[in-house]
């Protein structure tokens, strides 16, 4: 098996019901965060780890995220004619990166979109980035997943502590504490209670995989939900090999969600160099306005 991570599967299968009705003909994962859709972030994300070959699983209505990633000849003619050199350059940045598409016929949950792309992935260990787990361009979280990997060959998920109000919408581990913020994984339990949670360690959308979970995904059954849940194929995983978690302590916006997209939306328009100051002075002025 190969060592080096130069892959990555992006999921973006699901219905977005979440977000209807804005995601009825339109993918969630193309929703803008100021000027870039979700799945942007994360590709970016991946190129600065310098991984080049992404997989996305798509399925119905979903033809606009092959658009956005498509090279445009009639958009780049009129960006040159208004001599918008940056913008080029901006839309251009990604064209490097070889980008596969896999339809995942019937939404059957996260474990069968992953098992969707063992053709592509054979028997290389690869990352899987969920994109609507935004990660600001700054911090280092799969860089620091990667450098593990290289370190211990065992998979690596993405951890955070969460409070335990919200522990219910996460898989959850039971681990040993080896160093500071890597975690041996003992046990992964989806979606617990706040009674029943091991730990309030979450696993967040971000992970490092090895090809040998595809052997287990092929022969899972649906779980919760009634459908084949990643996280009880690692589960399986752990009765023949080790996995640890890593301890994430930066930001992360979970813009799968209404509330965590318009604070990744607030956030991310604050910092853009171009609107933070009319944005800043706006907000309180709002403030001001709702305080009365």
């Amino acid at each position: 098996m190969k060592q080096d991570i130069r892959k990555a599967i992006f999921p973006a299968a699901g219905l977005g019901t979440r977000f209807l009705p804005a995601t009825k003909a339109s993918p969630k994962e193309m929703m803008p965060i100021v000027d870039k859709p979700m799945i942007q972030y994360g590709i970016e994300e991946a190129l600065a780890c310098h991984i080049n070959e992404i997989v996305i699983i798509t399925g119905k209505h979903k033809r606009s995220i092959e658009d956005h990633f498509d090279y445009s000849v009639e958009l780049e003619t009129n960006l040159k004619k208004s001599g918008k050199k940056k913008l080029i350059e901006e839309i251009n940045k990604l064209n490097r990166i070889n980008i596969a598409y896999i339809r995942q016929g019937y939404a059957l949950g996260l474990g069968h979109a992953i098992f969707r792309a063992k053709p592509f992935v054979r028997d290389e260990p690869f990352a899987v980035i969920l994109s609507d787990d935004i990660i600001p361009p700054e911090e280092t979280l799969l860089k620091d997943m990667v450098r593990l990997y290289k370190d211990l060959k065992c998979p690596i998920l993405a951890l955070e502590k969460v409070p335990m109000s919200e522990i219910h919408r996460y898989g959850v581990i039971d681990g040993v504490k080896e160093h500071d913020g890597v975690f041996r994984i003992n046990n992964l339990i989806e979606k617990p209670d706040a009674e029943n949670a091991p730990s309030d360690m979450a696993i967040i959308g971000r992970y490092i995989l090895t090809p040998d979970i595809f052997d287990i995904l092929e022969t899972s059954k649906p779980g919760r939900g009634g459908e084949i849940q990643l996280t009880d194929a690692i589960r399986k995983l752990l009765k023949t090999r080790q996995v640890y978690g890593f301890l994430y302590k930066g930001k992360r916006y979970d813009a799968g969600d209404k509330f965590g997209y318009l604070k990744a939306t607030v956030d991310f328009a604050l910092r853009n160099p171009e609107l933070s100051k009319a944005f800043k002075a706006y907000l309180l002025e709002v403030t001001r306005r709702f305080r009365a």
